[in-house]
């Protein structure tokens, strides 16, 4: 009777026990969910950063930007570097490890709304990850468009930029790009002519350096394919930027796409990029990701996005860019 009664206490007991055991659980994930969202915030707010170390970056000597006041500076946000106020053009070169080169470049054009300048996610990482590959890679860090100099102006002026989003005007037409990107155009224009002039030097093709962009850097390959003269990359990439329709060139080069669907600037309007290279029966590769938002880069996320860099690679590998240089 002794034990029954003991059993029977413990039993009666027991419903009690697991109701504190479920608050101390919910206790704790909410303590870790706050956790996690402070950490979120934290990594989002823009912080000031000394100007990295950049020995390796070479001045392109295109002129000075006019009007320019603001003089460059640095902060980090999600993790990853960002430049703003680039006043002076610059191109680091990335090569592979020697005996590796198969005579490809890439010049990457980083992305920031020609405001600032995403430089690890979609420029130093990218490049690195190319050179590991064989592919010769050179970041361009172009001049751009002059913010305020402190950060609450910078800060107040990019959330500016951004709240419009659904009332972007249309994509600039060849001739307007030619207009409002004409600095920018300069530096891209004069980073081939770098790397050509010293494609010995680095173990390059003169005749397979091709242009990868991100966003606004996108919308700059695309400007240099459209109207950079000389510039005549052997194949481009545009990673989430613009898709309007274009007059595509005789000589157009291959093309290569991926785009978010949950894209907020570009997945709500047409593909007439696609169509356009389409139609004029050029070679064009459009990877449409059901997530991954803007600016996915080289974060590691959890969407397929993430999978745009091997398509890219598997991409350049079918047109012949892997091949040792002969």
């Amino acid at each position: 009777m002794h034990n029954l009664n003991n059993r029977h206490r413990l039993c009666s007991a027991r419903p009690h026990l697991l109701w504190q055991q479920k608050i101390r659980q919910s206790f704790l994930l909410a303590l870790c969910l706050c956790t996690f969202k402070a950490a979120a915030q934290a990594n989002d707010q823009m912080t000031p950063i000394a100007t990295p170390a950049q020995t390796q970056a070479i001045e392109l000597g295109t002129p000075a930007l006019p009007g320019a006041v603001a003089q460059e500076s640095w902060h980090s946000q999600y993790g990853s570097r960002f430049v703003r106020n680039v006043t002076v053009a610059t191109l680091t070169p990335v090569l592979p490890a020697p005996g590796k080169a198969s005579g490809a470049a890439v010049i990457v054009a980083p992305g920031g709304g020609f405001r600032t300048l995403s430089m690890d996610n979609e420029g130093w990482d990218v490049a690195n990850a190319l050179a590991k590959q064989g592919i010769t890679a050179f970041v361009l860090k172009y001049r751009l468009n002059q913010t305020p100099a402190d950060m609450a102006g910078f800060q107040q002026a990019m959330h500016e930029m951004f709240s419009g989003t659904a009332r972007r005007p249309p994509r600039p037409d060849p001739a307007t790009m030619a207009t409002q990107l004409a600095p920018q155009l300069e530096d891209s224009r004069a980073a081939f002519a770098l790397v050509r002039s010293r494609a010995g030097e680095w173990q390059v093709d003169p005749k397979r350096i091709g242009m990868i962009g991100f966003s606004a850097g996108a919308m700059l390959t695309m400007a240099t394919t459209l109207v950079g003269k000389d510039a005549k990359p052997a194949f481009i990439a545009n990673i989430y930027g613009p898709l309007d329709a274009v007059t595509v060139p005789a000589d157009a080069p291959p093309l290569f796409v991926a785009l978010a669907a949950d894209d907020p600037f570009f997945a709500n309007g047409k593909f007439g990029l696609i169509e356009s290279w389409h139609q004029a029966k050029k070679p064009v590769e459009f990877h449409f990701y059901e997530q991954g938002g803007h600016g996915f880069g080289m974060y590691p996320k959890t969407t397929t996005s993430t999978g745009w860099f091997a398509a890219f690679t598997n991409w350049l590998t079918m047109h012949g860019m892997f091949k040792p240089k002969t």
